[in-house]
């Protein structure tokens, strides 16, 4: 691909919402711009054009445009953060497409994600369950010298895998069924991999999977959630999240003295 940026004019359809209980809509605008900007430095020149012409400028959600905190994800063609595979919508750029291309914008359909206005919406599920885990409280006194746990070389490289997730929500937006399982799974799954985590290993899964369903749908392995990561997270952890659930289950039953 060549290094010099071109001017592309494209087609912009995008998804305008007043707010949660508001009927959507969808606006269309065109846009020219660089093939070295990015999909936000569009969407960015966009809405200072519709400032400059009295219009309420798109909603859209952006931090820290390095794909590492998931704040920015929308459906770009149907797709969760877009074309590209394992980049998120800050990382996405303009060279992705093509002069004359219609490009439409929407938030991410999930009946767990209300939307808030046009492409921003409400992921706060996300947070609930990440806080019905708890937090890791291992009474060690002072601090132990480095390397005195040991960890197994294969744990800490899939504990690292899973704590890439960036909580996006995109595994939530491409799943048929808006199933939760990916993005709990890898949050359960990098700390009950860790001697760190296995205080509360049993609890943290119980709590988490339960709060999750509370949210989301149930997952039949369609296997959309892991293709739409952008940190390419393995569908393996939801099996490992399964099978500690029901070790979960058994073994909380047994510590309360339930039968």
């Amino acid at each position: 691909m060549s290094n010099n940026a071109e001017i592309i004019n494209v087609t912009i359809k995008v998804w305008r919402q007043d707010g949660p209980t508001s009927e959507g809509r969808f606006e269309t605008h065109q846009q020219a711009i660089s093939t070295h900007a990015s999909f936000l430095e569009m969407l960015d020149l966009l809405n200072e054009s519709l400032n400059d012409q009295g219009h309420e400028p798109i909603a859209f959600e952006s931090d820290c445009r390095e794909g590492i905190c998931g704040t920015c994800g929308v459906m770009i063609n149907g797709r969760a953060h877009g074309p590209q595979k394992a980049t998120a919508t800050c990382q996405l750029h303009m060279r992705e497409f093509s002069d004359g291309d219609e490009i439409v914008i929407e938030p991410f359909r999930a009946s767990g994600f209300p939307v808030i206005r046009d492409l921003a919406v409400d992921r706060s599920p996300l947070d609930r369950i990440i806080e019905s885990g708890g937090y890791i409280t291992v009474n060690t006194g002072a601090a132990s010298d480095a390397n005195l746990t040991p960890v197994p070389k294969e744990a800490s490289d899939q504990a690292f895998d899973a704590a890439a997730c960036i909580g996006c929500g995109a595994c939530v937006a491409a799943c048929p069924n808006s199933a939760g399982q990916l993005f709990t799974a890898a949050k359960i799954g990098h700390l009950n991999l860790l001697p760190q985590g296995q205080a509360e290993r049993w609890k943290r899964t119980e709590n988490m999977v339960e709060t999750m369903e509370e949210f989301f749908g149930s997952c039949t392995n369609h296997g959309e959630c892991s293709e739409a990561c952008p940190k390419e997270i393995s569908l393996d952890f939801i099996a490992f999240m399964n099978r500690d659930y029901l070790k979960a289950k058994v073994k909380n039953r047994a510590l309360t003295g339930q039968k």
